[in-house]
């Protein structure tokens, strides 16, 4: 117990046993003190909840009749409503407030996040996006072609030739990169003022020419590799298909007819698979399926080029949705006719059966269709 009278005598004239409770008493007393000042909360300013709450209406006091009978025993859980409503708004205000920003971008379809950023390492995710990894679909039109007419091409009553249909399959995959890549190259200046494709990797400037320029002959490696394992038919076939690959990125800027001209590049696959099984092509089989597959790149692309009419129109740009205007529905209807006709020339000239002519027919309508 601490004598009071040894208080108003210098701390020096204290006896020992006397000294370590004072000592201790005040350095609790200090630490405390300090603690408190450290873990008070900082306070908004008044002009800052203001501003804050300034928006919502403000709220009432529940009537004391109006409130719910509350059992005695869970009384000191109750928390007025209106306390919780109040500061749930306020946070939710200034969250969305600071984050107004980071919405937008990730609204953007371009900036949402695919499988390449979550499994690619950072070096190798603009090369993956500049291939269009994350997007196949561009590698099924460009493969079905060759497998249409692999199918075609094979002996009655036996299976299409599965290697063929790997090595080809490979083909598409590899040239649709190097496709897309050229592709971009060419279209930097325009895919920065595009809304669609501005994020693309070189428009970007993630990646620059140069490195897209290195990466295109990296995958023009694989394209003749794939090439060299056909015959001696179809190695120059293939080959004659890249003048189409590469020249496809002017077209906009010359015609109204891109879309066509993509269906010349794309659907070559159909005069390459037949090739590849008999060595040479059969005008009165494989064209009219390489007419047909051009009718249905109109009918597909055309649609596609609608999301970018106003921004060609900005940049100068040309497309068959620019063309068409109001007409598209009629073009694209006529086409997908065209289509399916020459589809069917082609499987009667190849004696395919009448039974299974119309079950291809109406397999091919049905995708248009969907």
């Amino acid at each position: 117990m601490l004598n009071h009278s040894l208080v108003w005598k210098p701390l020096s004239t204290w006896p020992s046993d006397a000294v370590g409770p004072v000592l201790k008493m005040t350095s609790f007393r200090l630490l405390s003190g300090a603690s408190r000042r450290l873990l008070k909360p900082p306070s908004l300013s008044r002009s800052h909840l203001s501003a804050a709450v300034s928006t919502y209406p403000p709220t009432t006091k529940p009537n004391p009749k109006e409130t719910p009978f509350i059992p005695f025993h869970l009384r000191h859980r109750w928390i007025p409503s209106y306390h919780l409503d109040s500061d749930s708004r306020l946070a939710a205000h200034i969250c969305t407030s600071s984050n107004k920003d980071d919405s937008r971008v990730s609204d953007d379809p371009e900036a949402q996040a695919s499988w390449i950023d979550a499994y690619l390492p950072r070096q190798a995710r603009p090369y993956a996006k500049l291939a269009r990894l994350d997007k196949p679909i561009g590698t099924w039109l460009l493969a079905w072609p060759c497998m249409w007419s692999i199918t075609l091409a094979a002996s009655p009553g036996h299976l299409p030739d599965i290697k063929m249909l790997t090595l080809l399959g490979c083909w598409a995959f590899f040239l649709r990169g190097t496709a897309c890549t050229i592709n971009d190259i060419l279209d930097r200046d325009i895919d920065a003022m595009v809304e669609r494709t501005k994020l693309r990797p070189i428009a970007s400037g993630l990646l620059t020419p140069f490195q897209g320029l290195c990466f295109f002959g990296f995958q023009l490696l694989f394209v003749l590799g794939t090439l060299l394992q056909l015959n001696n038919y179809s190695r120059v076939l293939g080959a004659s298909s890249l003048l189409l690959f590469f020249s496809y990125p002017l077209m906009k800027r010359l015609t109204f007819w891109p879309q066509a001209y993509l269906g010349l590049t794309f659907n070559w696959g159909a005069l390459l698979g037949w090739a590849a099984i008999k060595g040479s092509i059969d005008p009165a089989i494989v064209l009219p399926l390489y007419i047909s597959g051009v009718f249905w790149t109109l009918v597909y692309d055309t649609i596609y080029a609608h999301q970018d009419k106003e921004d060609d129109l900005k940049v100068g740009v040309k497309s068959t949705a620019l063309k068409f205007g109001d007409s598209t529905k009629e073009w694209i209807t006529g086409f997908g006719i065209l289509c399916i006709s020459s589809l069917a020339l082609s499987g009667y000239n190849a004696e395919i059966g009448f039974p299974i002519l119309s079950f291809f027919s109406f397999l091919f309508s049905l995708i248009y269709n969907l």
